[in-house]
């Protein structure tokens, strides 16, 4: 897979995590029982949106969102968060790091709202075409085909985006029905 961000340093990216899966009562927020959490890496062009990542991570721990940025976000890009003390070490790892945090958010300005309107896409993608059944076994799968369909959402050519497809069935190894059906592909 190919990284988001640029690798001269150009490249600014938005990363969060959101958690996805039905109402459960109780806490709300990071800690709220019953949910997943997913971590969000979009690239930021301007006014819009490039490539988007997201991956199904075990929790909102700072080694988690390190893997997750380390496997997908190209080094030396700038990566904007929350406040959120896991991002601590970026600057470490060899990314350039800027903190928006709710203090400094002005009228009608929403801290990250890249990430914030690709969550919310996601929620709804999975709503309509899940119909609010969400297999959390299957989450990891769900996800990649809503990255591959946002990711060529703009193409022109019909035709290779069938090409890239038949590519990726083609360099990915085969999945039995059984692995499928019975493996547990969550945390």
């Amino acid at each position: 897979m190919v990284l988001i961000g640029i690798s001269n340093g150009q490249g600014t990216v938005e990363d969060d995590e959101v958690l996805v899966g039905g109402q459960t009562p109780g806490k709300r927020g990071r800690g709220a029982e019953g949910k997943s959490v997913i971590a969000v890496a979009v690239e930021v062009k301007g006014r819009k949106t490039g490539r988007v990542r997201l991956e199904k991570i075990p929790d909102a721990s700072g080694i988690s969102l390190k893997n997750f940025i380390e496997r997908n976000i190209e080094p030396s890009s700038i990566i904007i968060t929350d406040g959120w003390p896991s991002y601590s070490e970026l600057e470490k790892i060899g990314y350039m790091h800027k903190v928006q945090r709710s203090v400094v958010k002005e009228e009608g300005e929403e801290i990250l709202p890249n990430v914030h309107r690709i969550a919310s896409l996601l929620k709804r993608w999975l709503l309509g075409t899940h119909q609010s059944y969400l297999n959390k076994n299957k989450l990891g799968y769900y996800l990649d085909e809503y990255v591959f369909r946002y990711n060529r959402r703009t193409s022109n050519s019909r035709g290779l985006l069938f090409m890239r497809l038949l590519e990726q069935a083609v360099i990915t190894e085969p999945v039995t029905y059984d692995k499928i059906i019975r493996e547990n592909h969550g945390y």
